[in-house]
């Protein structure tokens, strides 16, 4: 447990006030934030550590060690109320902490901008889609708030009650609101990790699990009708059909992973790239139906196999994500104009790969592998052995059928 004190340092010069300082010692290391709090040696007690007001030197001089006294008891209880926070968190923390907490400007501790500068520090060490998954709740909740800031020491069990009936008012389903909810409370633990508040639990009255979602699969009859449509006379809804189906060729792709392949990725017939989701890497098979789709566009000045990201020289996560929103719009506007019952993205041709599979008597360990599932680590182990040869051999009788 860490102790602090108020300790004197009087000026080189006798007839100058000297400055306070608070001490900090955590595990036998020692730290001392300044202050600008003068006052005369006569004015402080060493011994109690404490203002001595026996030798004002008048009424004025009483006021301002009044003034002093009351500021420097805030500024004692904050450092207990960091301290308290570390304490509580049961994370491992330094003297430096409890220092860099305590001296972080008023607007750094406001939950809107930690959030923003939190963003930005993900972007700078690459965790990008954390950043962009934060950035959405950002958005959402600053919608809620109104564009008003609010402070972490505010952020309660109140407040994120409120929040939640915005959002079902909003017409968002239970696991919409537990992905803000979830991601709202990753941001706020990290500001308590960093003790700029105490932990208050402020979601514990409100939902943060996941419902069993609705089905996205759909069957082998309205992948071939997909695939068979005639949209020519549409290039949008073509383009979007093209990357539906290039997913589905490729054990259901994700869009994220469709976007950043490139044509080095190609090698002796063999398609090899890494999950951003998991940084799995998985071989998959270059098949014809793949080829054909890549034939349709030009991509001839890009390093990359498909018509997603256009520019290398423009942000290419933003690219990727106007791209995707597009893809998906026209997917569902597609699936309205074949009568499906279910929202048509690019994540259902995930789910119906693996559905069909499925159907194929394909078995759930070949389909986790061919799909880079992790979630279950025995699975992992077991699937870790398999030949990709027979993940392959899963792929080409799916797409024989069709």
């Amino acid at each position: 447990m860490a102790t602090i004190k108020v300790k004197f340092r009087p000026s080189s010069i006798p007839s100058k006030e000297g400055v306070l300082y608070y001490q900090i010692i955590h595990n036998r290391v020692t730290r001392q934030i300044r202050t600008r709090f003068k006052l005369h040696p006569d004015e402080w007690n060493e011994e109690d550590m404490a203002f001595d007001f026996s030798n004002s030197r008048n009424n004025n001089r009483q006021h301002y060690l009044i003034s002093l006294k009351e500021k420097v008891s805030a500024d004692l209880a904050r450092l207990e109320d960091i301290v308290d926070t570390f304490e509580q968190s049961g994370v491992v923390y330094t003297a430096d902490q409890i220092v860099q907490a305590f001296s972080t400007p008023i607007e750094n501790r406001e939950f809107l901008e930690f959030t923003r500068r939190l963003i930005e520090q993900l972007n700078q060490i690459g965790k990008r889609r954390t950043a962009e998954t934060y950035a959405t709740t950002l958005n959402s909740f600053v919608r809620f708030r109104d564009g008003q800031e609010i402070g972490i020491d505010q952020i309660d069990s109140n407040v994120m009650v409120a929040y939640e009936i915005y959002l079902k008012a909003s017409g968002l389903c239970p696991n919409t609101t537990s992905f803000y909810m979830r991601n709202l409370r990753a941001i706020y633990n990290r500001a308590v990790e960093q003790g700029f508040t105490m932990q208050r639990y402020p979601f514990r009255h409100v939902y943060t699990g996941i419902d069993k979602t609705v089905k996205r699969a759909v069957p082998l009859k309205i992948i071939r009708q997909i695939r068979d449509l005639d949209l020519r006379m549409n290039p949008s809804l073509d383009y979007a059909r093209d990357i539906f189906m290039f997913s589905f060729y490729t054990r259901g792709m994700s869009f994220v992973d469709m976007a950043f392949l490139r044509k080095k990725d190609i090698q002796n017939g063999i398609l090899s790239y890494r999950r951003q989701k998991t940084n799995q890497r998985l071989f998959i098979k270059w098949e014809k139906p793949m080829q054909e789709i890549i034939e349709k566009y030009d991509t001839l000045d890009s390093p990359y196999l498909l018509p997603i990201i256009r520019s290398v020289y423009i942000d290419e996560r933003k690219q990727y994500r106007n791209a995707a929103h597009l893809v998906n719009n026209k997917l569902k506007q597609l699936g309205r104009q074949i009568g499906l019952s279910i929202p048509l993205t690019s994540y259902v041709a995930r789910h119906a790969w693996a559905s069909i599979a499925r159907s194929k008597n394909i078995s759930i360990s070949v389909i986790s592998e061919a799909m880079g599932h992790d979630s279950e680590s025995t699975t992992r182990i077991y699937l870790a052995s398999l030949d990709t040869s027979v993940v392959d051999k899963a792929n080409n009788i799916i797409l024989k059928s069709l």
